[in-house]
């Protein structure tokens, strides 16, 4: 296997596997909480404790991606990635299952970055739109996949097998390493700003613990915010800066962060609630409830192989906003049929969102584009980061927005599915209205003239 394809393969198994982590999971909850008797407080530890090292570390992480070299930092991250399912696997009490979890989450950190940086020291600009296209499907495949594989592994293995099913992709990851990264350092010799990472990983970890610990969500932002503003007032004065200047003053790589954000927020919160009112609107039981998601999957798939044809033709700019603006009208189609109780008049809306998702990869791709060599592991920690935190803020505002409303129809007395399904249509109208700001951004913040940077080179053989 050559090294271009090697790349690809290697961008693939971590898409699916870094994503299928978290929605397995999710699926074997249940089963974790009978057999080590947890009650729900303890139980949502399980998903946080692989979540905030994620979410948390992945700025800090890309720049020492860039410091240490692409194959030593993801070979470590693979060992102790596959440590953490192992010892998942095998732990019988809830804190050895957390500590696991955790190592997980440290292990992803440095693990989606330094794959996604493969992107652009690996593959030239046409190549860099494949692989992201490949990396978004594989996204889709494991978030439709992931709940329905765990309630299998669960019921027929144990919930066990929910963590020891990593372990194959990271023997096959390590096998693939050696031929799709270098060995080398790319970001110079000089000492980390750890003083800028700490002040960011602590932030990034406060704020996302705020979102998923609502009780206790304003002392946790205020507590997120000391951190946080500290080390925009660093990142201002610092010569060593952890951000570097050629990153911030890239107006197509911010550009996409906030069009990651933007398109997460909508697509994330819609999709946390959609088996929800499957099961109570619908009354479908819970393997069913999550399996119409495969139809985004199989859009995504299916669409993925025009994406490079229509970057090439009409440009990055206009093929995400056209790719934001089809999401966006699928929202909308879902909303139009929302209080018709079936399922078979959803399923227009959700091809359209898997289709329409393939199209915007090069959020990723032309924004790794117009970025140095030697900062891409630095950006794409801060790409992944964006899309991170927008997954869970799309759950939090899509989830207070049906709960929002939702409340007042209860309050008016409409009966509580079809409550739950108005807040759920007030929720898919939120997202569509995000998702097409993002395509009219798109257009603006995306064109350049000029679609690879001059330290690009040629693509690996």
């Amino acid at each position: 296997m050559n090294a271009r394809a090697a790349t690809l393969v290697l961008i693939a198994l971590g898409a699916f596997v870094t994503t299928l982590d978290n929605t397995i999971v999710a699926a074997g909850a249940p089963s974790i909480a009978r057999d080590l008797g947890l009650d729900l407080g303890a139980l949502q530890w399980v998903a946080l404790g692989y979540m905030l090292p994620f979410a948390g570390l992945l700025p800090a992480a890309g720049t020492l991606i860039d410091r240490w070299g692409r194959r030593p930092a993801l070979a470590a991250a693979l060992l102790l990635f596959g440590f953490g399912a192992a010892a998942g696997g095998l732990a019988g009490s809830v804190w050895l299952l957390v500590a696991a979890r955790v190592l997980q989450g440290v292990a992803a950190a440095f693990l989606v970055p330094g794959l996604l940086s493969l992107l652009r020291t690996n593959l030239d600009a046409r190549g860099r739109t494949l692989g992201a296209a490949v990396w978004t499907a594989c996204l889709a495949a494991a978030l439709a996949l992931g709940p329905a594989l765990g309630g299998v592994l669960s019921e027929y293995l144990g919930w066990a097998w929910i963590f020891f099913v990593n372990l194959p992709f990271v023997a096959a990851m390590l096998a693939l390493l050696p031929g799709a990264a270098s060995p080398g350092r790319t970001g110079g010799t000089r000492a980390p700003p750890v003083t800028a990472m700490i002040l960011v990983t602590a932030s990034l970890v406060l704020l996302t613990t705020a979102l998923a610990e609502p009780r206790f969500a304003l002392p946790l932002l205020a507590a997120a915010a000391v951190p946080g503003v500290a080390f925009l007032v660093r990142e201002q004065r610092a010569r060593e800066r952890l951000v570097p200047a050629a990153l911030t003053g890239n107006r197509v790589f911010t550009g996409s962060l906030v069009l990651q954000l933007l398109w997460g927020l909508g697509i994330s919160g819609v999709f946390f609630f959609t088996p929800l009112l499957h099961q109570e609107f619908l009354g479908l039981g819970p393997f069913r409830a999550g399996l119409p998601l495969a139809l985004v999957a199989v859009a995504v798939v299916a669409a993925t192989p025009f994406v490079p044809a229509a970057v090439a033709r009409f440009g990055p700019h206009r093929t995400v906003a056209a790719g934001l603006a089809v999401v966006g009208t699928g929202l909308l189609a879902l909303a139009a049929v929302n209080h018709v109780p079936a399922l078979l008049p959803r399923v227009p809306g959700m091809v359209l969102i898997g289709a329409g998702s393939a199209f915007t990869v090069p959020m990723t791709s032309h924004a790794l584009d117009v970025v140095a060599e030697h900062h891409s592991g630095t950006a794409s920690g801060l790409l992944t980061a964006s899309r991170e935190l927008s997954s869970a803020l799309g759950v939090a505002a899509i989830g207070a927005v049906l709960t929002a409303v939702r409340g007042v129809r209860l309050d008016a007395g409409a009966p509580p599915r079809a409550a739950l399904a108005a807040g759920y249509t007030a929720g898919l109208l939120t997202a569509a209205g995000l998702t097409l700001a993002g395509a009219l951004l798109a257009v603006r913040v995306l064109r350049h003239r000029e679609t690879s940077s001059p330290h690009d080179k040629r693509a690996v053989p």
